[in-house]
């Protein structure tokens, strides 16, 4: 028998399957990837490093979708913000991949690349060492929660008449649809605002 001519297995087939998994289920094991594909359990160690291998694989096919591009923007605070807008929706395309890859350490390297671009952005924007990290990883929990919101029942709040809560019924009225939108807006701003006034200070003290 002649050998086929697509390979039965490589590391694109398994971060595709991979993924599948984790929208399905938010999970995935080496031995589900091997069923979906037909193969031997061991032959998806012959491609990968093991799971965190894979977890990794993920990281990057997730992130792929973000636009580092945006980050050569001027001023530094609109190309945060254009970011942090594409950052959002690659993750809200596949919310349950999110728990999974915040409790590993970041190792992909065109993930690392897009974190180094982003320090850039703020040392030359004049921003101190210490505060770089600080900030971006409040961005990043904005903009991970906010992908997280999108993928949540539109009404998060069920009142009952065991518990009154005439305010929260007044406020819960009020708002309008699209409420993970208008929080990550409200976030977004609020984000902002705090990093210009950081970078001020930073400047005035200098």
């Amino acid at each position: 028998m002649g050998r086929p001519r697509t390979p039965l297995l490589d590391r694109e087939r398994i971060t595709t399957t991979a993924l599948r998994l984790v929208d399905e289920q938010g999970e995935f094991s080496v031995p589900q990837i091997a069923r979906r594909l037909g193969v031997q359990t061991g032959s998806v160690y012959h491609h990968v490093d093991g799971r965190d291998g894979i977890v990794e694989l993920l990281r990057e096919r997730v992130a792929a979708t973000i636009d580092p591009a945006t980050l050569d923007g001027s001023p530094w605070d609109a190309a945060l913000e254009a970011w942090a807008r594409s950052y959002r929706g690659a993750f809200a395309a596949h919310p349950r991949a999110i728990p999974l890859l915040m409790t590993s350490p970041v190792r992909a390297p065109r993930v690392l690349e897009q974190y180094e671009r982003a320090v850039t952005l703020l040392l030359d924007a004049g921003f101190a060492v210490g505060e770089v990290m600080p900030l971006l990883i409040a961005l990043e929990n904005l903009v991970l929660g906010s992908a997280l919101d999108l993928a949540a029942p539109e009404t998060m709040w069920e009142l009952t008449d065991r518990a009154p809560t005439p305010r929260l019924a007044r406020a819960l009225a009020a708002v309008p649809e699209g409420r993970a939108d208008r929080a990550f807006e409200v976030g977004l701003t609020a984000f902002l605002t705090h990093a210009r006034a950081l970078r001020t200070a930073g400047a005035a003290s200098a």
